[in-house]
């Protein structure tokens, strides 16, 4: 059965103590649901009056939007005891969401064990594996039997991110030396060595400078659930598990399609952000592409002359603009996603190149097929009367279409490596933005080879 009902769409009109009273009865994620629905004032009163442990799986969620301004509004003893309890990680989000006046009023509060772990999380950068990570996961000396190893996960497990992997490491050195997973422990003998019973190979690990997505890369291509952190000396300093990529990697498609639609990424809910955040967050981007639209009106002055003696050439504008942006955007759109996804390089730019100049071709001559047969067949079945030199008109158009393809799918595809080498994020190249650019050029390719054609004749 669903878990999504009516019951729980309604909570939100409910008394706080009630909505209590059925988000203790509730799982977290239908929890969190209804947290979200509620004003910022009742949520903060649902949550003080939850249990701790409640109020921890609560604010553990990431899907909880307002989870630092809660805490910020709870008391400081009760918001310093549920930052202790919660998750590393998830607590150092929240934690660095929260005022600078509020984390200074707040860190002085928290337990030894927190601050340590905060100070720790919070010198990496963002979108890397040491921001993702989380300091509670469990490793074990290679000299321990598996009915030791067990024995200790019964007393640490509560406390701990994920007990699936178990990071076996050097007695003295504490280097990392093995995984074994939890499943494989279960199967052993009691008295085995763990070091034994974990498999012949050097695990899996990551630097803490290592980029999201190198990360998502490394657990899609090795099908992980979790993978250990380590420094230079490969001492296990942190572990990231697949939820935390996951988040990741939503929250980074999500700036991404904001890019696409050329806008900047909303930081709340569309229903939560104010009117005049909404305002800066799209203006911005408008106004760059507006006035990159201001080149057009440029160059169809430019050749002002030109449309003065062939009115008939401006019917064809809107049609050739659409088509050469059209190709553009989607040329970047692929390159985005196969550089997303690892599937070509920066070094590939020249054979991406190479393959876009001949689909550039073909598909400007299939466009321009179509644009040639709607001339023709509108002359000839008088629909429309382009004038004594309509088939001039027609090559013109066709082979405008093929130019402008072509220019459009090149450089579409070659925006996001420039992007990137520039140290830029290649979804910046948005479809807007390369629409606009090759809206521009497409004029200056129109108006030439319509002068190449039909000088001499309508021009």
């Amino acid at each position: 059965m669903t878990d999504f009902t009516p019951e729980v769409l309604n909570l939100a009109d409910l008394p706080a103590a009630v909505i209590v009273q059925k988000i203790e009865t509730m799982r977290t994620a239908d929890a969190v649901e209804v947290v979200n629905e509620l004003g910022l004032d009742d949520a903060v009163q649902v949550v003080s009056q939850l249990s701790q442990d409640h109020a921890v799986r609560l604010l553990d969620q990431p899907e909880l939007n307002e989870a630092a301004p809660i805490i910020a509004m709870l008391p400081p003893a009760v918001a310093s005891l549920l930052l202790d309890a919660m998750s590393a990680d998830r607590a150092t989000d929240v934690f660095q969401a929260l005022d600078e006046p509020e984390r200074n009023h707040l860190f002085p509060l928290l337990a030894l064990e927190t601050k340590v772990a905060l100070k720790k999380l919070m010198g990496y950068a963002p979108n890397t594996a040491g921001s993702l990570m989380t300091i509670e996961f469990i490793a074990v000396p290679a000299n321990w039997t598996v009915a030791q190893t067990l024995t200790y996960i019964r007393q640490v497990e509560r406390s701990r991110e994920t007990v699936y992997a178990i990071y076996v490491v050097d007695p003295n050195t504490k280097v990392l030396q093995r995984v074994v997973t939890l499943r494989r422990l279960i199967m052993c003998q009691p008295d085995e060595l763990i070091i034994t019973v974990s498999r012949d190979q050097d695990p899996v690990a990551i630097s803490p400078l290592t980029d999201r997505e190198d990360l998502a890369q490394l657990f899609r291509k090795h099908d992980l659930l979790a993978v250990p952190v380590v420094d230079e000396q490969r001492h296990v300093i942190g572990i990231v598990t697949v939820d935390d990529v996951l988040d990741a990697m939503t929250h980074e498609m999500s700036e991404d399609t904001y890019k696409f639609g050329g806008m900047e990424a909303l930081d709340k809910p569309y229903m939560q952000i104010g009117f005049g955040q909404m305002l800066k967050k799209r203006a911005g981007w408008l106004g760059v592409l507006f006035l990159s639209e201001m080149l057009t009106a440029s160059a169809m002055q430019h050749y002002e002359v030109e449309l003065e003696k062939a009115i008939v050439l401006t019917l064809f504008i809107p049609l050739i603009m659409s088509s050469g942006g059209n190709s553009g955007s989607q040329a970047t759109s692929l390159i985005i996603r196969a550089l997303a996804l690892q599937d070509v390089k920066l070094r590939d730019w020249w054979r991406v190149a190479l393959r876009e100049l001949p689909a550039g071709i073909a598909l400007g001559s299939f466009l321009g097929l179509i644009g040639v047969t709607r001339i023709v067949s509108w002359q000839m079945l008088g629909f429309y009367d382009y004038g004594t030199y309509w088939y001039l008109i027609a090559a013109t158009v066709g082979l405008a279409l093929v130019c402008i393809v072509t220019f459009g799918s090149v450089v579409g595809s070659m925006l996001p490596f420039i992007m990137q080498r520039l140290g830029f994020d290649p979804a910046s190249a948005s479809a807007p933005f390369v629409a606009t650019l090759v809206d521009v050029t497409g004029l200056v390719i129109y108006f030439s080879v319509a002068l190449a054609i039909l000088s001499g004749t309508l021009l």
